[in-house]
């Protein structure tokens, strides 16, 4: 919860966002935010196919480097995809009114993925150092696990950029290019994968409802905002 208690801007994209232009958009909000200029925001979006390389990011990770754009993402992690289908969350939080407490912002980046998918009636965990969450999957073989939704921040002057990527009915194959996040010995999955067929904008209220109860409240991007800022 902020100090002042002050509401997040809640903006959601229907348009596919190219993931260069949210980059942009993320560091210059993000900086706008540290000198005082702007408020917090948390910018929903889905991206065309492509993948990210975190700074911890392998080269042998990337598996099939022609087959989608790859960018550098500048944010903690290793390889991951973005696309149709899958929620991404960017969170544009000041840390300065939040605790100054990293570890705490991805717990409860955490926390808010497992209340999202609860809301589905999915289960979700977390991993002892694996940051994401995962789902149980026994009917794939003993101590199997697949990621669910990937997690990776940056903070700058305490202010934080990147988020969340849940993905929801995305094509799993395309995760096929990358060694996802690092792991090799379990997979990726999501609602359609394991039998929830939700809209986006389904996922999008359970996502606000737990965002609000874990980090305060929020309130919709004003009409002429989403203008200026298409």
């Amino acid at each position: 919860m902020r100090a002042d208690g002050l509401p997040v801007e809640w903006r959601i994209s229907d348009e596919l966002v190219a993931y260069p232009a949210a980059l942009e958009a993320m560091r210059a909000r993000a900086a706008a935010i540290a000198e005082g200029t702007a408020g917090e925001q948390v910018w929903l979006l889905e991206h065309p196919p492509l993948y990210t390389a975190g700074t911890s990011a392998a080269p042998d990770d990337l598996l099939a480097p022609n087959r989608f754009p790859v960018y550098d993402a500048g944010r903690g992690g290793q390889y991951t995809y973005h696309g149709p289908g899958q929620r991404v969350v960017y969170f544009m939080l000041d840390l300065r009114q939040r605790g100054r407490d990293v570890r705490c912002l991805v717990q409860g980046l955490e926390g808010l993925v497992i209340d999202t998918l609860a809301a589905f009636n999915i289960k979700g965990e977390r991993r002892d150092g694996r940051i994401g969450v995962w789902v149980a999957r026994p009917d794939k073989g003993p101590g199997r696990e697949d990621k669910i939704a990937a997690i990776g921040v940056r903070v700058s002057r305490w202010v934080t950029f990147h988020g969340i990527a849940i993905n929801v009915s995305p094509t799993l194959g395309h995760f096929d290019g990358i060694v996802p996040c690092g792991i090799t010995d379990q997979g990726v999955t999501s609602f359609e994968d394991l039998g929830q067929i939700v809209s986006m904008a389904e996922v999008d209220g359970a996502l606000r409802a737990a965002f609000e109860r874990r980090f305060g409240a929020a309130k919709d991007l004003a009409p002429e905002a989403l203008v200026s800022a298409a």
